[in-house]
């Protein structure tokens, strides 16, 4: 698949905003793209035929971007579009829940055409992994990969990424609690954790795995959204191999998850 094959429906009320991403993502080389000022608009459009990308504002006249994206996660048919969030808001309320639903991308309102160029490319890697066949690498066909994250919409997009890796043994935990009580019967090769949890968060997942369990040296990857810096330090301090923020480049994450499997050495 290629950038001029892509279907993207382009979701924001503003004519002259929706010229402009539309003109940015021809000149990026996309050539199928659909414009939609509301939200039921596009979610009745993408119901009849499904894209590959939903890039979408924040603020439209009958939803929220959060609402859209919430929307196409919840149904079975849409849940697997790939979607991309270009606003000028910053408030956590708003954009935690798109984080959380494993937006691809956030852009800010203005973006520049390095930034969208990064995020189509990141999406295309993404996709066209999810259409391949298997990777025929040993060290990912028998790896053991415990995903950790309260919200399920995220470990739904997690799970695909990593399963487009290759990877099939793939265990799932709502929260450290419930990882903590599967890691007492099982082993892994790769712990994928988010940071905000109940029970137990991420910190105290790594602490607790580098200090009380039976696999101390496994490779644990934060996936969070957290951005102060003095937690950052704690949960570097608690041991984890590395962070990784949401929403995240798929190729970069791709790198990273490999480089811990198969290197061991960051």
């Amino acid at each position: 698949m290629k950038l001029d094959s892509l279907l993207v429906l382009v979701v924001e009320p503003s004519r002259v905003q929706r010229h402009i991403i539309a003109d940015a993502l021809r000149g990026l080389g996309v050539r199928h793209i659909e414009p939609f000022d509301s939200g039921t608009a596009a979610l009745e459009r993408m119901r009849r035929e499904t894209p590959d990308i939903v890039l979408s504002s924040m603020h439209l006249p009958d939803m929220t971007g959060t609402e859209l994206v919430t929307t196409m996660r919840r149904e079975s048919s849409l849940a697997d579009i790939t979607f991309l969030l270009v606003s000028s808001e910053t408030h956590y309320r708003y954009l935690e829940p798109v984080r959380q639903a494993g937006a691809i991308a956030i852009l800010p309102k203005p973006f520049d055409r390095d930034e969208l160029r990064t995020a189509l490319q990141s999406t295309l890697l993404y996709l066209n992994d999810s259409d391949a066949e298997p990777p025929e690498i040993d060290d990912f066909e028998h790896l053991r990969v415990l995903l950790v994250d309260d919200s399920g919409m995220s470990r739904r997009y997690l799970a695909q990424l990593l399963q487009n890796l290759g990877i099939r043994c793939l265990h799932q935990a709502g929260d450290g609690a419930e990882a903590l009580r599967i890691m007492r019967t099982e082993t892994f090769d790769l712990v994928v954790t988010d940071y905000n949890m109940p029970h137990i968060n991420g910190e105290e997942l790594v602490t607790h795995i580098r200090h009380h369990s039976e696999q101390p040296s496994v490779p644990v990857l934060m996936v969070t959204s957290e951005q102060d810096s003095s937690r950052l330090a704690a949960i570097q301090a608690a041991g984890v191999s590395a962070i990784c923020s949401k929403p995240f480049g798929y190729d970069n994450a791709k790198q990273l998850i490999q480089q811990l499997v198969l290197d061991r050495d960051l």
